[in-house]
């Protein structure tokens, strides 16, 4: 797929550590909700370090979105990002992405995780075709939470909010594990969607999987 090199048209944080980039959009650009893209700086000592993000803007948009966590505590590509701001370059390269929406189910996320979902709740939530869909999301604090106001808008009751390292109203202070899927979820026979960490996606699937989801059900990034 051809490179395109795009400006960035808006730069901001969404949470303390998590960076919303607003970029131009190349004609004929088009990407599947919960996709995402390849993306390098445009500078000469950064222009070959790629790292994958997700869009989190609608495909019919005239832009394009990502919401990206900076690790400020290491020198790489997110810190980089860090500093990028209106004007800047960024390069677009290939676009892949295994999540993508196949019906009703449920979506689990930990942390940065949630950014693929949030394409996917937007389209459904634009074409009125949301319900049916429940979002469990966990953060360490809730200062963790991306985009807390707006998935609560979409999703209403849907939403299930956890934080494992605080106690806050309006969450539930405890960690994803077999036995809160046994208590919060009725039918595992649906489709599963999850996305986080390594280590958070192959646990939530080995929980799964051993509560009778079938591999089919589940989809992840592999």
């Amino acid at each position: 797929m051809e490179n395109h090199v795009v400006k960035v048209l808006k730069s901001y944080y969404v949470t303390y550590d998590v960076k919303c980039f607003v970029v131009e959009k190349p004609e004929g650009y088009d990407f599947i909700p919960g996709q995402a893209a390849n993306i390098s700086i445009n500078l000469p000592e950064w222009k070959d370090q790629l790292r994958a993000f997700s869009f989190t803007s609608l495909n019919e948009d005239n832009y394009l979105e990502f919401m990206i966590k900076i690790y400020m505590d290491h020198e790489g590509v997110t810190n980089m990002l860090g500093g990028i701001n209106v004007g800047d370059e960024l390069i677009l390269h290939d676009i892949f992405g295994a999540i993508h929406y196949k019906g009703p189910g449920i979506f689990i996320a930990g942390g940065s995780g949630i950014t693929p979902f949030i394409s996917i709740f937007r389209d459904l939530h634009k074409k009125q075709l949301l319900g049916g869909n429940r979002l469990i999301y966990s953060n360490k604090t809730s200062e963790d939470v991306i985009m807390k106001e707006e998935l609560q808008v979409m999703l209403k009751s849907n939403f299930v909010n956890l934080l494992t390292r605080e106690n806050v109203m309006g969450f539930i202070g405890r960690r994803i594990d077999r036995n809160f899927l046994i208590e919060n979820i009725a039918d595992f026979g649906q489709h599963f969607y999850i996305c986080g960490s390594t280590e958070f996606v192959a646990n939530i699937t080995e929980y799964l999987l051993d509560l009778g989801v079938t591999p089919d059900s589940l989809v992840i990034e592999k």
